[in-house]
């Protein structure tokens, strides 16, 4: 029986987010490839949209002449096409329509949604952070997907049950784990070509060991205390998870070992062949163990 027209439309809407998450993240992909079809359909749908609006402001909308102020009109728009269409269930954006069915279909609303866009404008104006605005800024651009992938993970069959807090608090520590890794990695990006200064009191351009080790620890406290957490998840969830922490982890390994002053002119990255090992390892120990696990 052939699809009806609104079925037949959010079919080719996740289509395109696949492409997105296949063309921007290989560790991301390669994790929802351990989900089923329906949650993989759905977490693809959340990155799709993420990416398109931290697109927008890391250099894909300058590249096409857009200033700040036009940067900030798009995201506004974005946003604005996004509540809609979380409220109606449909939209002419391929990449808003497929968020909005997974929003809708997943409980995702606007508490999740609003703290996002927010920290995506702050990064047309916010050039230096102090510590509680970082605090705010992680917990816009990264905690909150954690939090929206966990809707979706807490649908998946042998989800378990009464232990939502536990959950939550391991979404955000891993999503912050992920942010920081990237602030990291993106140092010469971020703050010598785009401007902006993440970490408090930690000058870019004089950026040393001693304060990456430190950056190093809090990064490695963040995954401990994601990790407990996994164990939590539906077996098919904890796949998946499992291998993004892994392949954070060993991005973490790197980093550690690149000396600081490196960061400024290199972007670290985990092998494919490393990548592929992680992957081969957690499918061997199977859902009920999670990558770094002793």
């Amino acid at each position: 029986m052939p699809l009806d027209p609104l079925e037949r439309y959010s079919d080719a809407a996740s289509r395109s987010a696949g492409v997105v998450i296949s063309r921007y993240s290989t560790s991301f992909g390669m994790a929802c490839r351990l989900l089923g079809a329906s949650a993989r359909r759905d977490v693809e749908n959340i990155y799709a949209l993420v990416r398109v609006a931290d697109e927008a402001v890391d250099g894909a909308a300058a590249a096409a002449g857009l200033d700040a102020a036009a940067v900030g009109e798009q995201l506004d728009r974005l946003e604005r096409e996004t509540e809609s269409a979380m409220a109606s269930g449909y939209s002419t954006n391929m990449v808003v329509h497929a968020f909005a069915r997974t929003a809708r279909g997943r409980g995702i609303g606007t508490d999740l949604t609003r703290p996002f866009f927010a920290s995506m404008r702050a990064d047309l104006s916010v050039t230096a952070h102090s510590d509680a605005s970082l605090q705010e800024y992680i917990y816009g651009s990264a905690e909150v997907v954690g939090l929206m992938c966990l809707r979706v993970f807490q649908t998946m069959p042998g989800a378990v049950r009464g232990h939502d807090a536990e959950l939550a608090a391991a979404a955000r520590r891993l999503g912050a784990a992920f942010q920081k890794v990237n602030f990291l990695r993106d140092l010469a990006a971020d703050g010598l070509e785009l401007g902006r200064s993440y970490f408090p009191g930690a000058d870019p351009s004089r950026f040393d060991d001693a304060t990456k080790t430190l950056l190093i620890a809090d990064i490695r406290e963040d995954l401990a205390a994601a990790r407990e957490g996994i164990r939590l998840l539906a077996p098919g969830a904890r796949r998946a998870v499992s291998l993004a922490h892994g392949l954070f982890e060993a991005l973490v390994d790197r980093l550690e070992r690149v000396p600081a002053e490196q960061l400024l002119t290199r972007r670290v990255r985990v092998a494919a062949p490393e990548k592929a090992a992680i992957a081969l390892r957690v499918l061997v120990r199977g859902p009920g163990h999670a990558e770094g696990a002793a």
